[in-house]
């Protein structure tokens, strides 16, 4: 009969097949690919565009109840080219004359930055920003904190936007205190002031909300807050949406602009730790392996008696008289344990009182000699040894 060999199994000379030779790379290297895979894997899916979310007050890409995202999406659909900002200088370099600026809270705003953001010529939509519209126009300013709860008001005024919207659900107050001005949607018992206010200087416009309300996801859909929010925010095709951060107050001004962080895409951090971990994974994968461990004969034979003494002259040269004392004293005290029947881990206080029975010296003189303080000399340490010589003979006495 005759067997046939495939070229599969064919057998070379080191006694393996192709084929088996295929199965143990690929039992040598399937773990590396695979965790390769996975790595590139995760890398497709953050590349991959995906929806940024924050929990900024009034952010554009805030989803919860005090974001406004839903702001900024229907005004994105209506055509308006929305750009959120957190530094000066990004508006500086986005704002001018035919665009809107829209600034969201004052605390972190120095004046110089409010100056800077006037010198932009955008017309200006400040919310919950009485400081800064103080410094940017005389004719209005806030009349008072926006606390309490939002109740809804009507507009009771000529301004378009604020007809337009007839009634919002606001809080706060705003004071015309200048020529031109006109303040809209006041409280129930405001005499002069409203939620909001609109003044021309010159040439541009002006609008303040004394209440972050209107805006919000919470409220943007009650009374006419859409109305007066798009109407307000939508009048040129771009909008700059700046809400002031920390680093831009403690950068300030133009120096804040030149962080790279603030041009890198926000996948950048994530592609790096993703890079430390292959070749972490690369380093462990090529890295030596280190085996079980291998007894070899020394080449040389050092006696016992020739280590005791190469210890005993180091610790003399560096005058280690804590060191000798503790080696001389647990030496003594093992084999006196030994020679007792104590275990090596019998604690010190029965290894005190069986030398003390054995020797008659009283309890006190053991612990001293076993357990005392170090010695401070070379005199304190040859006589501690020769009274440990001592004790130990007595010991071993028959």
């Amino acid at each position: 009969m005759t067997t046939t060999i495939t070229p599969d199994a064919s057998v070379v000379g080191d006694g393996t097949s192709a084929r088996s030779r295929s199965a143990h790379r690929w039992r040598r290297a399937r773990w590396p690919l695979g965790l390769l895979a996975l790595v590139v894997l995760a890398g497709l899916l953050t590349a991959l565009p995906a929806p940024q979310t924050s929990t900024v007050t009034l952010a554009p890409d805030n989803p919860a109840d005090l974001g406004g995202r839903a702001a900024a999406q229907i005004l994105g659909q209506q055509g308006v080219d929305v750009r959120y900002v957190r530094r000066l200088a990004q508006v500086e370099s986005l704002a001018g004359p035919g665009s809107t600026v829209l600034v969201v809270g004052d605390y972190l705003l120095e004046a110089e930055q409010v100056e800077a953001l006037g010198a932009t010529g955008a017309d200006l939509v400040l919310v919950d920003a009485g400081w800064a519209l103080s410094l940017l126009t005389d004719a209005i300013t806030a009349g008072g904190s926006a606390s309490g709860e939002a109740e809804v008001r009507t507009a009771q005024c000529d301004d378009p936007d604020a007809v337009a919207a007839g009634r919002i659900t606001a809080r706060g107050e705003l004071l015309a205190t200048g020529a031109g001005a006109v303040v809209c949607f006041p409280g129930p018992e405001s005499q002069r002031g409203g939620a909001y206010a609109v003044v021309e200087s010159d040439g541009r416009r002006i609008a303040a909300l004394a209440d972050v309300s209107p805006l919000t996801n919470q409220y943007l859909a009650d009374e006419g807050n859409a109305a007066l929010v798009l109407r307000a925010l939508g009048r040129h095709e771009r909008l700059v949406w700046y809400i002031p951060s920390l680093d831009d107050a403690m950068a300030g001004g133009e120096e804040a602009g030149t962080d790279t962080s603030a041009v890198l895409p926000p996948v950048v951090p994530i592609l790096g730790l993703q890079l430390l971990l292959v070749v972490a994974v690369a380093a462990l994968w090529r890295g030596r392996r280190l085996g079980r461990l291998v007894t070899e004969p020394m080449p040389v034979v050092v006696r016992a008696g020739e280590t005791t003494r190469g210890r005993g002259r180091l610790y003399r040269r560096a005058r280690s008289y804590g060191h000798a004392a503790a080696a001389l004293r647990a030496g003594t005290a093992a084999r006196s344990a030994a020679r007792l029947g104590l275990p090596r881990s019998a604690p010190a206080p029965l290894v005190v009182d069986a030398v003390a029975r054995a020797t008659g010296r009283r309890s006190a003189d053991v612990e001293a000699l076993l357990y005392g303080p170090p010695p401070t000399d070379d005199r304190g340490l040859a006589q501690l040894a020769r009274d440990l010589d001592h004790l130990e003979s007595e010991v071993h006495r028959p």
